[in-house]
């Protein structure tokens, strides 16, 4: 009998268990702090039912939304992924790579045969899809893997290559662009992602932690979140899987940092009152 994961959906901190409601590290040091203990879903993370005007990839579609909000980089949330003692993801926004987003035509020019592509915008979770070249990529959308242009699935949006973030080797160019044309057309049940991410990311590295279910959800959990507000403030987050840790992570990359500090303080504050009450004579 295979390991049965429930997948359990939490719309904010405030319905998270947590070990100890001090959430904030004065100090920034990363194993004596304390910290919240998840190895939850945070949220359905579909980042691709949010835009209808994908299924067609129609070139008169190329502009924004109307009612979107240009990309806010003051508002991302600089992050880095642990598993155990080994840094193996980092975000941090004031690096080159990370500082700019190009138009889909000037990525063109940029990108190589094998480059992880991100696409952002304010509000929403970002796309992320694999070059494979001929101004083509290949991605995850409303559960199937499809290869179009890149200019057709940017949308309006304004992109950026992310070869960097995660620590990992990668494999060589001609093998990640097949990894990602081998599975053009798999969808539904054939599927082994759970997002956009998931799926770029092993075709560059290989890893069967990015697909659903590579990893047994049992004992400590290995992998913690660090979200970084400033210098001397961040918070820390425990998972049992790198799948959990990139679904709650892009929820943070969609709510913006605001949003999370102030669910974060909701939470916390909420913590304190519950223990208070628990202790009056």
């Amino acid at each position: 009998m295979g390991n049965q994961v429930e997948k359990l959906t939490h719309l904010s901190y405030a319905e998270v268990p947590t070990s100890d409601p001090n959430g904030f590290d004065p100090d920034g040091g990363d194993d004596e702090g304390p910290r919240i203990g998840v190895s939850y879903i945070f949220s359905n993370d579909d980042d691709d039912e949010q835009d209808d005007n994908l299924d067609h990839f129609a070139p008169d579609k190329h502009r924004t939304n109307q009612e979107e909000k240009p990309f806010d980089q003051q508002d991302e949330l600089e992050c880095a992924v642990y598993y155990r003692e080994e840094c193996v993801y980092e975000r941090n926004t004031g690096t080159a790579d990370m500082s700019a987003t190009h138009s889909a035509e000037s990525l063109l020019n940029k990108c190589r045969p094998g480059d992880l592509v991100e696409f952002v915008a304010t509000g929403q979770y970002p796309h992320w899809a694999v070059y494979v070249g001929d101004f083509q990529v290949v991605h995850l959308h409303r559960a199937e893997i499809k290869n179009n242009f890149l200019t057709d699935v940017s949308q309006g949006k304004k992109g950026r290559i992310v070869n960097g973030l995660y620590r990992y080797r990668a494999l060589p160019p001609e093998v990640i662009v097949r990894n990602a044309l081998d599975q053009v057309g798999a969808r539904d049940r054939d599927l082994y992602w759970r997002n956009s991410e998931c799926f770029a990311a092993w075709c560059r590295y290989g890893k069967r932690e990015f697909k659903i279910g590579g990893e047994i959800r049992i004992g400590k959990q290995p992998y913690r979140l660090k979200l970084l507000f400033t210098e001397k403030k961040n918070h820390v987050l425990e998972f049992q899987s790198l799948e959990d840790v990139i679904m709650e992570k892009r929820r943070n990359d969609q709510i913006g940092q605001d949003a999370v500090m102030q669910e974060l303080a909701n939470h916390l504050n909420t913590a304190h009152e519950i223990k208070d009450e628990h202790f009056v004579n």
